[in-house]
């Protein structure tokens, strides 16, 4: 019988440690048997641990330990979460939900007396019970995050019940910052609710991901939980409401008030349940049965149809790809206000930032068709099949992320979807170079972090390197097993594992080990020997630290050009150094190491500005040009740029014309070595892609502003906003004269930022009198980024300027600094304060908000900047 005191084990490692130091001595022992005779003296210190040998011992078992405590298993499922139906109405003045919630349960599988929901910062009425029969009144605890009811009688699994739970739901209260993906944890946000803010509507809508729908809603707040669900949400009858599911009832209810019921019959995660409210215009579409719904604000609906009109194509080639139809009833995708998030895959509903606003004009330059197929792959891939636990996040996040690559591959081409997967690399090395972690991890201090660059971005990677181990067929034919076994379940990564093995045939855990479960990537030391031109030899080194490291195995494909003629081999390396025999046969001298860019490693290689400039011509992939034009930069070789500069820019993929540019760009003495004037004036006339034409203006205007002020003339009337924004910042940047405030003018009306950050760089820079209220103006209808940029012109024309109306200026300035959603705009405001800082009360008053700030990095560069404040002061 074990001996207790007060609870406590008495042999607790903690109380006794000198017991915990002789078990270690003794473990610590040799095995070999002593042959000393017991009359022998003890050899001193024979068994005895060092100091430093104990406390390293004890360092590692405190290390053992604390992986035990701090490991993030699948929450458990004491009940099972069957349905859920809200009864909702708003506080609007008080940003408060006022709910009654029915929910029906039934113990998971073991005998429960307490039912525990999560129910965070509400205020409890009275809650109910009821199995058979008439509801009866339950005890209840709550402690402001937990809601335990306890149950009249114990219930065992085929007990199924029901709780009523009135409540009042407060989702500003102890709000904090969230992730990189997800900027705060409110769960259900009131837009300008008083309609106290010009240009900006009132609105509802929440973000539930990733336990956060607790906030507005008691439930079992994590995604191993399934329910159907019923929201009825009483709104002034002004507005619409969109949520999961279909709209099965309106019911007008008097006083300008109005009741929408809104059914999901298919069961999702808690976390996928969502609503929206606000003064929506709906877009109609369908893909065959399915309908489909954009919503926007009103004057937004043409825009939106270009914006979105890509959907029903998406979820055809979707279909095509994984064999499974889509799986819900229909498919809505709103776009709100103040967003906390890119967008959010909410099932059948996702929500989108506004930057997604765009009217008919801004929409031709619309380049969001990535986050529109990322949250409507996640239909599949974390709505209709979810990961069990956040420690498992990249199984909904990595399919989404590589859906990016499937559509462009699909829609515009291999080039275009290579080039994702390097931009997506280079984010997932960024983020590793501070800090490797293992993809699938059940170590962290809060699930808003595992949405970073690993299970993002490295996630997507992983993917497509998959896709290339077992082909495409294969590939395609185990996701659809994987979904179709798993539909409406949660996973863990095995169950991805264990679907391509089915499918394939082949062992794949050495693959899913040390992507999945492990951490790092190949650094790898590459050398070419050309010696022998018929049998070029490839050395491979792994020098990755493998004490935190796995030595990986993977293909590597080297391909080389054969009178124009693309060849190619696929080793594997599985070791840290090995030599392939390319056995060519013809005579080469010059191979490319992995020139599709399909594998997530480092690469170290000895080459030439030469090898560059040749692979620039002879490369018939648009990735592996864009590779050598960047790596021929950087090597600075003027003489062979000179040469290549011209090839670039008459290059078939667009964004090795861009890069040219913007190198021609950055250094305007290249006008002078070499002749390219005419090739720039035809890509800013007639190139297929306009941000490509907006980067020739942007050239031409460096090089010499008042020269092309004809070209930018004509094209400042351009449809493309990137084209005509750019043609204005000519006209602007043009001698004194040549641009009147007359004729500037005509372009005052124009809130798309590209055409307003020019205007206001001629009123700042000409010290133009009587264009206050034109900024007050701007930064009232701006949004997102074009808002960020402008606030710089803001606050420097009335710091300027201050009879302007400086003092409302700041106000405003303080204002945005204290109650804009992103965090970036609060930065924003915070830099244009910079303006004002010659006024100790102003500086007192950005203290005191800095001083408030929850998101940590804008804190930390405010704090930053007010250091040095006060060290210059």
């Amino acid at each position: 019988m074990r001996a207790t005191h007060k609870g406590k084990n008495v042999f607790s490692t903690q109380s006794f440690p000198f017991l915990l130091l002789i078990l270690i001595i003794s473990a610590c022992k040799s095995e070999k048997p002593s042959t000393r005779s017991s009359s022998q003296p003890p050899v001193e210190n024979s068994t005895a641990l060092s100091a430093q040998d104990t406390l390293e011992i004890l360092s590692l078992i405190r290390k053992k330990e604390g992986e035990i405590a701090g490991y993030r298993a699948s929450v458990p499922r004491n009940f099972d979460l069957i349905h859920t139906e809200l009864d909702l109405a708003f506080d609007w003045e008080n940003q408060v939900v006022i709910g009654k919630a029915n929910l029906t349960l039934k113990p998971y599988f073991y005998s429960q007396k307490v039912l525990v929901l999560d129910a965070k910062d509400f205020e409890m009425g009275a809650v109910y019970f009821r199995k058979k029969g008439d509801p009866v009144k339950a005890n209840y605890g709550y402690n402001e995050k937990k809601l335990s009811i306890y149950l009249p009688e114990e219930l065992s699994a085929p007990d199924t019940f029901q709780v009523e739970i009135n409540y009042r739901a407060f989702p500003e209260k102890n709000s904090r910052a969230g992730s990189q993906a997800i900027t705060d944890t409110k769960g259900l946000y009131f837009i300008d609710p008083l309609d106290t803010l010009p240009q900006k509507p009132s609105m509802i809508w929440t973000q539930g991901e990733t336990e956060h729908n607790s906030k507005w809603f008691p439930t079992l707040d994590q995604p191993n939980e399934r329910m159907t669900q019923v929201i009825r949400l009483t709104v002034p009858d002004t507005l619409v409401t969109v949520s999961n599911g279909r709209l099965v009832h309106q019911e007008k209810l008097g006083n300008g008030l109005r009741k929408d019921s809104w059914e999901m019959t298919l069961p999702h995660a808690p976390y996928l349940a969502a609503i929206a409210i606000g003064d929506f215009v709906k877009v109609e579409d369908a893909y065959k049965n399915i309908p489909l719904g954009y919503y926007v604000e009103k004057g937004f609906e043409k825009g939106a149809k270009k914006v979105f009109g890509n959907t029903p194509e998406m979820i055809g080639f979707f279909e095509d790809k994984l064999g499974v139809a889509y799986p819900w009833p229909k498919y809505d995708q709103i776009v709100v206000r103040d967003f906390v998030s890119g967008a959010m895959e909410n099932t059948t509903a996702s929500i989108f930032m506004e930057n997604l606003l765009m009217d008919e004009r801004e929409a031709i330059d619309s380049e969001w068709d990535y986050i529109i197929a990322h949250e409507l792959f996640h239909q599949w891939f974390g709505d209709l099949v979810t990961t069990e636990s956040w420690a498992n996040l990249t199984l909904n996040e990595a399919f989404a992320n590589y859906s990016e690559y499937l559509w462009n591959e699909y829609k515009y081409g291999k080039d275009e979807a290579a080039l994702k997967l390097v931009a997506e690399m280079e984010g997932y090395f960024a983020e590793a170079e501070g800090e490797a972690k293992n993809l699938i991890r059940y170590y962290y201090q809060d699930s808003e972090d595992m949405f970073d660059s690993h299970s993002y971005n490295k996630g997507g990677v992983i993917l497509h390197m998959l896709r290339k181990q077992v082909g495409d067929e294969a590939f395609f034919k185990s996701l659809n097993l994987y979904l179709t076994k798993n539909a409406f379940k949660s996973v863990e990564v095995h169950d991805l594992r264990m679907a391509f093995e089915e499918v394939t045939g082949q062992d794949l855990n050495w693959f899913f080990n040390q992507w999945f479960l492990d951490k790092g990537h190949p650094e790898l030391l590459l050398e070419v020997d050309y010696s022998q031109p018929e049998d070029i030899l490839i050395s491979v080194v792994q020098a990755q630290d493998l004490k935190s490291n796995p030595l990986f195995q993977f293909p590597l494909e080297v391909s080389w050009y054969v009178e124009g003629k693309r060849e190619s081999k696929t080793f594997f390396v599985n070791q840290t150094f090995q030599q392939f025999s390319l056995q060519n046969k013809l005579p080469v001298n010059q191979v490319y190491l992995d020139e599709r860019k399909n594998l997530l490693a480092r690469r170290s290689q000895i080459t030439t500005p030469q090898y560059y400039l040749r692979q620039l011509k002879e490369s018939q992939l648009g990735v592996g040009r864009y590779e050598a034009l960047d790596s021929l930069i950087s090597t600075g070789n003027e003489e062979l740029l000179i040469e290549a500069i011209p090839l670039a820019l008459k290059d078939s993929f667009w964004s090795v014309r861009e890069s040219a540019l913007v190198f021609l760009q950055n250094d305007p003495s290249w006008g002078e070595k070499i002749s390219v004037e005419d090739l720039i004036l035809n890509i800013a006339e007639n190139d297929p892609r306009n941000s490509v034409r907006s980067s020739a203006l942007d050239l031409m205007n460096s090089w010499d502003a008042e020269k092309y002020q004809g070209v930018f003339k004509r094209l400042v009337n351009d449809p493309s906003f990137y084209v005509a924004g750019s043609a204005l910042a000519g006209l602007v940047a043009g001698s004194e004269g040549s641009l009147t405030p007359l004729e500037l003018e005509r372009f005052e009306s124009e809130n798309n930022f590209r055409m307003v950050i020019p205007v206001a760089e001629y009123y700042l820079e000409n010290q133009v009198r009587g264009k206050g209220s034109w900024f007050f103006e701007k930064a009232s209808v701006l949004r997102a980024e074009g808002l960020y940029y402008f606030l710089g012109y803001f606050g420097e024309y009335f710091s300027r300027i201050p009879e302007e109306g400086a003092s409302r200026a700041t106000d405003l300035l303080l204002s945005m600094m204290q109650t804009q959603t992103q965090s970036y705009l609060r930065v924003g405001a915070f830099q244009a304060l910079m303006g004002f800082v010659d006024s100790p009360e102003i500086v007192a008053k950005i203290r005191e908000i800095a001083r408030k700030e929850a998101d940590e990095t804008a804190r930390n560069y405010f704090n930053y900047y007010l250091e040095i404040l006060s060290e210059e002061n």
